[in-house]
């Protein structure tokens, strides 16, 4: 299913007599949450070491440069041995597994031939890097998931043949990264009074066997121009209660958990937004997550 960016949706679909109110829930829910940041920093700066080189090019022959580097400040993914990856690639969700990384801006270089080229710079955990250097099932399922990664961040579509150059680690200079201090925001709960209680009869052949995917939509505010807000609307209509949520929002990127097992929901951000600012609401009634994002000013 497609996610949804339009900049005009917001003006087409809420009437004239709640835009008021919505609007007042965009300045309440930063509100609160400048509120509720500590002096504590959210993000920090890195700047991770190069590791190796890997070429390949993009659907329109353009070629592309991808930086493996590794940084102790990245967290390590859990601990897998190399049948358990074998058996995660064979079942039917392989997206359970997550690996920690954090994808750089492009930056632009020129190549050995004298010719432009783009590489991107992808940072993971140090342990891990020594891992994937030693086993090439590892390598592999990394270069995936990494591509996977930049193709989502940058609307890239990406050649799956790529070669690991053996006299480069790095095109270009090593830059630092910006990255986020593990945190995610408080969801606040809203209308708890007219929502009846989940049945305790529900049996457990109910529990789907992997989550689903949440319809969901990403509106922006105001409808020309840079906007100033993103809100994305996900509906979770299986959902009993707040606590069955987990949520990480990072700068260009959402990731949600609706626990035990009901919705998995893992998508890249239009635009980046404001970490410490972001705002999530989840009415009971509507059995709607709306996350408040403030977007980072050009």
């Amino acid at each position: 299913m497609a996610s949804t960016t339009d900049q005009s949706l917001l003006a087409a679909e809420i009437a004239e007599d709640e835009e008021a109110l919505y609007r007042a829930f965009l300045l309440q829910a930063t509100q609160e949450m400048q509120g509720t940041v500590s002096g504590e920093p959210q993000s920090k700066q890195i700047r991770p070491q190069p590791g190796f080189c890997l070429k390949t090019r993009t659907s329109k022959d353009e070629k592309v440069f991808i930086n493996i580097c590794r940084s102790e400040h990245i967290p390590a993914p859990p601990d897998l041995s190399e049948q358990g990856l074998v058996s995660l690639l064979e079942s039917e969700d392989p997206s359970g597994y997550r690996v920690p990384m954090s994808l750089g801006e492009p930056h632009t270089e020129v190549d050995n031939s004298g010719n432009g080229c783009t590489a991107f710079d992808v940072a993971i955990n140090a342990a891990f890097f020594e891992k994937i250097q030693a086993n090439q099932l590892f390598l592999e399922f990394l270069v995936t998931v990494a591509m996977e990664g930049l193709e989502n961040k940058y609307n890239l579509e990406l050649s799956r043949e790529w070669r690991k150059l053996k006299n480069r680690k790095f095109m270009g200079s090593v830059t630092e990264q910006n990255i986020r201090i593990k945190s995610r925001p408080f969801i606040q709960e809203v209308e708890k009074s007219e929502v009846r209680k989940p049945s305790s009869e529900t049996q457990a052949s109910e529990l789907p066997s992997s989550p689903n995917i949440p319809e969901y939509r990403i509106l922006a505010e105001p409808a020309d121009g840079h906007p100033s807000f993103l809100v994305a609307e996900i509906a979770l209509p299986k959902v009993p209660s707040v606590r069955s949520l987990v949520l990480d929002l990072g700068e260009d990127h959402i990731v949600l958990w609706a626990r035990p097992n009901l919705y998995h929901l893992d998508i890249y951000l239009p635009y980046t937004v404001i970490q410490e600012e972001c705002g999530a609401q989840f009415h009971r009634t509507s059995k709607l997550l709306t996350l408040t994002m403030p977007v980072q000013p050009l």
